[in-house]
Parts: C-alpha cells; sequence; structure tokens
C-alpha cells in the first residue's frame, strides 16, 4: 500500500493545509534529517502557484525555508537575493540546506514571439545552470535537488502512453526541456540526488489554467478546443505540493519523475466534468483555426497537442495520490 495523505487536511483554504505528511527517514538518505524530518530547504519561484502552496506548507509544519527572490530581500522573512539572469547568487546563507526545490521560470502562457521563446528558455536555463552549480560548491551539499521540468519534454505524441523512460520529442517546449534538464548535470555530478519534475497541468482556481477557464466556463461560454481528442495529464495543487515532499524523503527517487496523476483524460472529457460540476453548458467549442490565429505556435503545442503521461515513478515509489481521477480533483480545486 502507498503512503497516504489526509485529503481531508487540504480541504480548508488554499495555502493553510495542515501539514498531513511527514517525510521519512530512510537509512541509505544520509544526514540532513532530524527525527525524519526536512528541516531547511531552499525554494526558487515561492512566488508561483506550487512554490506558495510549498512554501506554506512546509512552514506551517515548522521546517526552515529559504525563498530566493531578485528584488531586495528581507532577510527576517527567510529571503536570499539572486539574479539568474546575472549568474548572481548570495549564497553566504545557503549552509546546512537539506534541499532545494527550483521551480522559477517564465510562464508561458503568452502567444510566443521569437524573444518570448528565448526569455522561456533563457529563464529555465540559466537559473537551474546556476543554482546547480552553486549548490555543487558548497561545503556541506544538500542531499537533494529538485528542479522543475514539464511533460513537454515528450512533444506532441497523440494517443501514446508515456512513462519516465519515453523518449523525448520534438518542437519548441520539448527542446527546452531538455536543455533545462540538462542544465541540471553539476548537482548530480557533484553526487547530489538530481530530480526532474515533468509537471503536467497543475489544477487550483488560485493559479494556472483553471483559473483562466473558470470565468467563461461559468458564464456557459466553455466547449472542446479543437478536436477534443488531444490528452491532458493534471494533477492537483495538493498532489503536487506532497509528491515534491515525497520526492524529498524518498531516496530511491532521482532522474525523471512524472509530476502527474494517473488518470490522464481527453480535452472533451475535461471540458465536459467541469462543466457537470459547475452545472453550466459546454457547447461553445474553440475550432482550431481559430487556436492558431489567436495564439499562434503557443496554441498549436499546448492547446491543440497533448501528452498522456503516466506516473510510473511516484506509482513504484509508494505514492498514493488524494485525486486519482479528474472528478475528485476538480472538485477538490473548485472547494478552495
Amino acid at each position: 500500500m502507498g503512503r497516504r495523505y489526509d485529503d481531508n487536511a487540504l480541504s480548508v483554504t488554499p495555502f493553510r493545509w495542515r501539514q498531513s505528511f511527514r517525510p521519512r527517514k530512510t537509512s541509505n538518505h544520509g544526514s540532513g534529517f532530524f527525527d525524519g524530518v526536512l528541516v531547511r530547504v531552499l525554494i526558487s519561484g515561492a512566488s508561483g502557484l506550487i512554490g506558495r502552496a510549498l512554501t506554506e506548507r512546509l512552514r506551517s509544519a515548522g521546517d526552515s525555508v529559504l525563498t530566493l527572490v531578485r528584488r531586495k530581500p528581507e532577510a527576517s522573512k527567510g529571503e536570499i537575493s539572486w539574479d539568474p539572469d546575472a549568474g548572481v547568487v548570495d549564497s553566504s546563507r545557503l549552509d546546512n540546506l537539506d534541499a532545494v526545490v527550483h521551480l522559477a521560470g517564465r510562464a508561458i502562457s503568452s502567444r510566443w514571439t521569437e524573444e518570448t521563446k528565448a526569455a522561456i528558455r533563457d529563464s529555465r536555463v540559466r537559473g537551474t545552470k546556476l543554482l546547480a552549480e552553486v549548490v555543487s560548491q558548497l561545503p556541506r551539499r544538500p542531499k537533494i535537488f529538485i528542479s522543475a521540468s514539464a511533460i513537454g519534454f515528450y512533444g506532441p505524441r497523440g494517443d501514446e502512453s508515456l512513462d519516465e523512460t519515453s523518449t523525448p520529442g520534438t518542437g519548441f517546449l520539448a527542446a527546452v526541456c531538455q536543455e533545462w534538464e540538462a542544465a541540471a548535470a553539476p548537482a548530480r555530478d557533484a553526487g547530489i540526488r538530481t530530480v526532474h519534475l515533468r509537471t503536467g497541468l497543475v489544477l487550483s482556481r488560485a493559479g494556472g489554467m483553471l483559473a483562466q477557464v473558470l470565468l467563461p466556463f461559468k458564464m456557459g461560454a466553455g466547449g472542446v478546443v479543437g478536436t477534443g481528442r488531444q490528452w491532458l495529464s493534471w494533477i492537483s495543487l495538493a498532489d503536487a505540493t506532497t509528491a515534491i515532499q515525497h520526492a524529498i524523503a524518498t531516496a530511491e527517487l532521482s532522474g525523471p519523475v512524472n509530476l502527474t496523476a494517473p488518470g490522464p483524460v481527453p480535452n472533451a472529457e475535461f471540458v465536459r466534468t467541469l462543466g457537470k460540476l459547475l452545472s453550466r453548458p459546454t457547447l461553445i467549442p474553440l475550432p482550431a483555426f481559430a487556436v492558431k490565429v489567436l495564439f499562434g505556435e503557443m496554441g498549436d503545442e499546448l492547446l491543440l497537442s497533448g501528452q498522456r503521461v503516466l506516473p510510473k515513478k511516484l506509482l513504484a515509489s509508494g505514492f498514493h495520490f488524494a485525486h486519482s481521477d479528474l472528478e475528485s480533483a476538480l472538485r477538490w480545486a473548485l472547494a478552495n
């Protein structure tokens, strides 16, 4: 039986979750844990959807969380300055870290110009390379370096079932993800356990795609995108944060890890389920030609294509999903 997380503990208000999961100490994990509890974590991208939730979750449990910020840091809030574009990070406060969770990266949901695509790539590759190099040179290195990636690694693959052993795909996002993961090599080469979180669509009304489509769906203006047959591989925000904790605590997890639920669905099923839960019709489609006119290459890769991704490594390592089916995940997301 997998390790279980109390779903009820996550059902009050967003980012105010009672800590229901404590990382287990593993005999071969090494130092850096006290009574099985991770005590000092560095997070980049802490202002993003997953970063905010993870930071709040860890701090509510009494863990020490440091966050990287580009503005002038407030030391009393555990903030540390960095500028990945300039290749600068204040390493003077990075001693005795147990883990690094690197989530920073420019949003990809705007229309892609050549300038935007360069910024998307650089924000991921430069930041990852900088942090990996810095932590690899610390006198006492963290035990784990977790770096975000995305299921875009697999490219458009139709109905093919994909897991962590699947080959990379083609397209802009696939190329970015390959460079992104490669940029963490200094941490891995220094003997730090390195995990690449190939993240799918994170469900939360606090941000991401679901937050963007809620208003039109509530107004009865929702509908399938393109053919509706393209796959959506998703995960609830609650499961995403507990899966990251699980990855930190589980010594056998390394390399790529698909951060998706075990129940991917076609776009048409996602639309039907959301409309059902909102008690609204979903009869207004967004045709493929309109997507291409409105969003260009971004719409073609993100909206009209998809990946059927399975979390093989998470399941094999004993992780238990609180929301393994879409309806339960959407019910949770809409209630929180």
